[in-house]
Order: C-alpha cells, then structure tokens, then sequence
C-alpha cells in the first residue's frame, strides 16, 4: 500500500486537485452549486480562503490560504466530500458504479476518488502559475475557447477585480511540467 506524504505548513498556501470517482462526469450545474455550498459551510466553521478555483465535470482545481496557525486541510476535504457526497445521494443522484468490498469497508460511496492531490505553494511565481493554470483549465480540456466563457471558475472574479483582462486566453506557451499535475 502506497504511503502518502502530505506538507503541513500552518497558514500555507495550496493547490487541490480533487477528482470524481473513475472520472465520471457529475459534476453538473446543480452539483456544482451543491459543491459550491459545502464549502462555504466548511469555511465557516473551519476557516480557509479559496483564491481560486475552477470546477469541471469530473474534477476541480483551486487554491486555499489556511489560517496562521491552522495547516488540516485534509479535516477540511474530507468534511466537504463527506457532506456533498450526504447531500449529492438524497437528492435522488448516486453512483452508477458497483462498490468493491474495499470501497464499502470505508464507508465509500463511489462519488469521489480516494483522495486528492496537494501541493504547497512555495512563491509568488509558484502561487501566479497555478492561479493561472485553474483558470485556463476549462480551456485546456476543450470545454470553452477561453476562460471566460466558462461559469464555474474564480475567473469571473478575478476580471471584476482588475486582476485579469476579460478577454485573457491563458498562456503563451505550455505550463511547466510541475504545475497542475503529480
């Protein structure tokens, strides 16, 4: 069995990759505002900020900024499936999948994988790259032509911020092999 190495850092920065179990696409618009919703709950209670965040049908990316003395964003992915995963199967959806013995033994309901991808943002050209990469997504996968053409993503945001242009269409060139992938 695989041993997976998280990196705490009290108050860090990271970037998720969370994706659907076997990738399936259920991540539509009245799950996507569930999704929405559970993780406003979450921070309210246990605080975080989403710098960014990008939801695609069968997975999403985004940026947290923990507070100073807080580094459990596992407690915060794990109470934000749970309680989508709670939500997502008494509206009447639920998985189409058949459940292994392993899943079951976990309490497993086949809507998310396992677990998800972290990593921890180490500088301002590290945060700018995948703050980026969240928000050309949608267009990497051939959902939209351009960011702003897509609905669920910070990037709407971040132009009525003055962050981004309306009209940005992403890099010039491909991201660095390290950014948005294991």
């Amino acid at each position: 069995m695989p041993h997976y190495l998280r990196n705490y850092v009290k108050g860090g920065t990271f970037f998720f990759t969370v994706v659907t179990y076997m990738r399936r696409p259920i991540l539509d618009k009245i799950a996507i505002s569930l999704l929405e919703q559970e993780v406003k709950a979450c921070s309210s209670f246990k605080p975080f900020r989403v710098e960014a965040i990008a939801i695609l049908p069968d997975h999403l990316h985004c940026i947290w900024t923990l507070p100073p003395m807080d580094d459990d964003y596992s407690a915060r992915w794990r109470i934000i499936k749970a309680s989508f995963t709670k939500e997502y199967i008494s509206r009447g959806d639920g998985p189409s999948v058949k459940l292994t013995t392993s899943m079951q033994k976990k309490g497993e309901k086949g809507i998310w994988q396992r677990r998800f991808w972290e990593h921890t943002i180490r500088d301002e050209r590290d945060f700018q790259l995948h703050f980026d990469y969240i928000h050309y997504n949608p267009v990497k996968h051939g959902l939209v032509r351009a960011p702003q053409d897509w609905p669920h993503s910070s990037f709407h945001r971040w132009v009525e911020e003055g962050i981004y242009p309306k009209s940005w269409c992403g890099p010039t060139e491909d991201f660095p092999k390290d950014v948005g992938s294991k």
